[in-house]
């Protein structure tokens, strides 16, 4: 299964283009979302669902469940979109609380067996050499978190999006 989260309007052609991808679950703002508020209830409390019960509370489990992720953002400089970031966020018990060393690093490790594959595409006018290689050094950073393999892309123009994802 894919998982793929964007921020595109509800009432844009991207957004429809993605709902009718086949064997696909699209995560968007549909509802509000309500930020991490850093408690770590989902390692602790409630393993593996976030405390906070609205249409993001289980990211974590979602993960559990893909072998793709897709995050399609607006690039803000260098960064994800504000909601986006947030979706990142609340996705926090995907990994339990203990530790492992990775790449001679400590990181939590995986709650899960299940490996996906990131795949990160930023789209805007004017992206930066500056903000690409702090987009491409986040998502590594996001990679090595979730253990995962990532790659990154980057489109001008967020039509073109079918062609990227065809």
């Amino acid at each position: 299964m894919i998982l793929i989260v964007h921020d595109f309007p509800q009432e844009s052609e991207e957004h429809r283009f993605l709902e009718k991808k086949q064997q696909t679950i699209v995560i968007s703002e549909k509802q509000p979302i309500r930020p991490c508020v850093g408690c770590f209830g989902c390692w602790v409390k409630t393993p593996g669902e976030c405390v906070i019960r609205d249409t993001y509370g289980d990211m974590g489990k979602l993960l559990s469940r893909c072998t793709e992720l897709w995050i399609i953002s607006r690039c803000v400089y260098g960064s994800y979109s504000p909601f986006i970031k947030n979706v990142i966020d609340r996705s926090i018990s995907y990994n339990h609380p203990d530790f492992v060393i990775r790449n001679d690093e400590m990181h939590h490790r995986r709650r899960y067996l299940n490996r996906f594959f990131l795949k990160v595409i930023f789209y805007g006018e004017d992206i930066s050499t500056a903000e690409r290689t702090t987009a491409k050094g986040l998502v590594q950073a996001n990679a090595l978190n979730f253990d995962c393999d990532a790659t990154v892309a980057f489109i001008s123009d967020k039509k073109k999006i079918k062609e990227v994802l065809a």
